[in-house]
């Protein structure tokens, strides 16, 4: 009897209550989109105005909070795109840029925050730099 009793009280704290599924802490390699590594795709893909206002690396993710004009940014298409091009420094360099299409046709500016999985942006040696180009600010992703 001890002994059943010994097993039920260890199944109750094995498998009681826990606090993983509130999601109150967000598992911060769960990005919002993927990244685009194309030559093409960066040289040809849509550039309307935008004004990067900030951005923060967290895990594999790249946050950037963005503005530009439009009605509510509802109707965006947005892609983080790399050059395929990495530039041998110390650390070792890729220039990615902020591709907006925006066909929206309000005067309000429309704040966004978007993250972008950069994990297949890696490079032999453990951190690259990523240069916005159509920011002018770069930012150490060390992994």
């Amino acid at each position: 009897m001890k002994t059943f009793i010994s097993l039920l009280v260890v199944a109750i704290v094995s498998f009681g209550c826990s606090n993983d599924d509130d999601n109150t802490n967000p598992d911060p390699d769960n990005c919002d989109f993927e990244s685009v590594i194309s030559a093409e795709q960066y040289a040809d893909a849509p550039a309307h105005a935008l004004t990067i206002n900030a951005m923060a690396i967290e895990g594999d993710c790249l946050t950037i909070d963005f503005s530009s004009s439009g009605c509510d940014g509802s109707t965006w298409v947005v892609k983080l795109i790399d050059s395929e091009s990495v530039f041998e420094s110390a650390p070792p360099q890729r220039n990615v840029r902020l591709s907006l299409e925006n066909t929206e046709l309000c005067l309000a500016i429309v704040p966004k925050e978007l993250s972008f999985d950069i994990s297949d942006l890696q490079v032999e040696g453990g951190s690259v730099l990523l240069n916005i180009t159509n920011s002018g600010e770069s930012i150490l992703y060390e992994y």
